[in-house]
């Protein structure tokens, strides 16, 4: 009997409050089904504006990215993406490069399929040359994105180096890996050491560095000298002469890697090291030592595009017997 009765007084209450809740309370009734061009609703779907996934700056003739030098002319890349559900799609992608080519605030990077250093693009501005007054160091610069629904956002957390150093030659030296120590034959190495890495795109055209077939040429004269082809035996390399100070490492210009066992190049920092292939014919031993005399070739520039100086670079240590 008393359970009835609590639970009578809860309902009651619960009317109560209910009755309370809706007092004075307005209620209608929405009629009608014509639809009226002027009744609508819309939603935009698109509140963010694009993001850039990758930006760099590069010199026109590619390579390695990042780095630049006075008076040098230049690309400024980025990959941009828009979001949205859908999205409304990129718009207008526009650098502040002020910083390194005077009045340029709003550079248009227009669509495309780029790729630089290994890295995908999806746009690119137009080729802009940098102020002759830049000096050493990073610079600043930004990007700003916009979407076909009006959002925008700006980015300037990018810079690029500028490097106004010419590199030079500082070593050659030549390691036995031959049968013979003072004759040139399959194994032996020639290494050109550089003031600063090279780019190696400016050597060989898409190299990266990686190890790639070449051919060394050992050219008889007063003077035996060193030069390095492609693996096609056709282009002359940018890596200069070397004067082997002697005339009897062979009678007859002779090739390494032409056929059979194809001579290689590799990159590692400042240092590019050659190691011959198969020989055309036989090279002759050495009599006695000489000290190698290397020119650069102005063809190889270092990442910032500085051609090398052609200045001599004289093999270090003691005189000795190459290969």
């Amino acid at each position: 009997m008393i359970g009835r009765l609590t639970t009578v007084t809860m309902v009651a209450s619960i009317l109560t409050l209910l009755a309370s809740v809706f007092a004075g309370a307005v209620w209608g009734k929405f009629t009608g089904d014509a639809l009226s061009s002027s009744n609508t609703i819309t939603a935009a779907t698109d509140f963010r504006a694009p993001t850039a996934t990758a930006v760099t700056i590069a010199k026109t003739t590619g390579g390695v990215d990042g780095y630049i030098k006075k008076s040098g002319t230049y690309y400024v890349y980025a990959n941009v993406t828009d979001t949205g559900n859908p999205a409304s799609g990129v718009s207008t992608v526009k650098a502040n490069v002020s910083t390194i080519t005077s009045g340029s605030t709003a550079v248009t990077l227009s669509a495309g399929t780029f790729t630089v250093d290994g890295v995908s693009y999806n746009r690119r501005s137009a080729s802009l040359t940098a102020a002759s007054s830049l000096v050493p160091g990073g610079i600043p610069y930004s990007l700003t994105m916009t979407d076909v629904a009006g959002n925008s956002r700006t980015e300037s957390a990018f810079t690029v180096t500028v490097d106004n150093t010419v590199p030079t030659g500082t070593d050659v030296q030549t390691t036995n890996g031959g049968s013979i120590a003072g004759r040139a034959d399959a194994g032996d190495k020639i290494t050109y050491t550089f003031s600063e890495a090279p780019d190696p795109n400016s050597i060989l055209s898409g190299w990266s560095g990686a190890s790639t077939s070449v051919v060394v040429r050992l050219n008889q004269a007063t003077n035996d000298t060193v030069t390095i082809y492609n693996s096609s035996n056709a282009t002359l390399l940018p890596l200069g002469t070397i004067n082997l100070a002697r005339s009897d490492y062979t009678t007859a210009n002779l090739t390494f890697g032409a056929s059979g066992t194809a001579s290689t190049m590799v990159l590692s920092g400042s240092t590019v090291t050659i190691t011959l292939g198969t020989q055309s014919a036989a090279a002759t031993t050495a009599a006695a030592t000489g000290t190698m005399v290397w020119t650069p070739a102005a063809g190889a520039t270092d990442w910032a595009g500085n051609a090398t100086s052609t200045a001599t670079a004289t093999e270090s240590g003691t005189a000795d017997k190459d290969f």
